[in-house]
């Protein structure tokens, strides 16, 4: 199911929505002209649970090493796809948030909703030696505030039946509960069958409550439906 954009036009330019999108696309077209060295470069910016827990365990806590990566993480991305799926998502999502909450809580919105899914995927996974990278867990926390702000919000979505693409409307609290309701189902079974790399459905899911929470206590300017 991918949603393909949404009848809730927001009341301004999302100036802050587009920077993010820009400074994203342009961080991985950073990464993918490193070539070589990008292995170096995702193990010093990515977030990797095993080394935080190492620096934790022998006190050998930085700014640089141990916490910085938990901002820079949902900056990269691991390939084109991962970056246009994570784009169009905010796109689509984002300018009505932000016209909501205004630029500045907009902004604070989505780091917090990032470090939130950051440390739900560290929490769960401290010994983890994968990179973990992508700006999904804040996006995700984008698609809570927006279930909770605009749920009867219709939204085009993209349905595959069988061999066969459907297009249909659907009320937004419906998509984003179908896409909340998948990624823990993703989660519970890399619980029961885990496997190296792959996707931090832990993160998606800790990005979306921190967003549903956090809007009750970002109060919103205006909210038009």
């Amino acid at each position: 199911m991918i949603p393909l954009r949404d009848r809730n036009p927001s009341g301004a330019f999302p100036v802050v929505t587009l920077t993010l999108i820009l400074v994203n696309t342009f961080v991985f077209l950073y990464e993918v002209q490193l070539g070589p060295a990008l292995g170096n470069f995702l193990n010093r910016y990515a977030l990797v649970p095993a080394e935080v827990t190492g620096s934790l365990q022998y006190g050998a806590v930085s700014l640089s090493d141990t916490v910085a990566p938990f901002f820079t993480s949902m900056f990269l991305h691991g390939g084109w796809l991962h970056l246009i799926m994570n784009m169009w998502f905010l796109w689509i999502f984002g300018d009505n948030v932000e016209d909501a909450l205004g630029a500045f809580r907009y902004i604070l919105f989505y780091l917090i909703c990032g470090l939130g899914a950051a440390f739900t995927h560290f929490l769960l996974q401290p010994a983890s030696p994968m990179p973990v990278l992508g700006a999904s867990g804040a996006i995700a926390g984008v698609l809570g505030a927006y279930a909770v702000l605009f749920p009867g919000a219709r939204v085009i979505t993209l349905i595959p039946v069988f061999f066969f693409l459907q297009v249909v409307e659907l009320p937004a609290l419906v998509v984003l509960g179908l896409w909340f309701v998948l990624q823990i189902m993703s989660g519970f079974f890399e619980v029961m069958a885990p496997m190296r790399g792959g996707t931090a459905w832990w993160a998606h899911i800790g990005g979306f409550v921190t967003g549903l929470f956090l809007i009750l206590l970002f109060r919103p300017r205006k909210v038009s439906i």
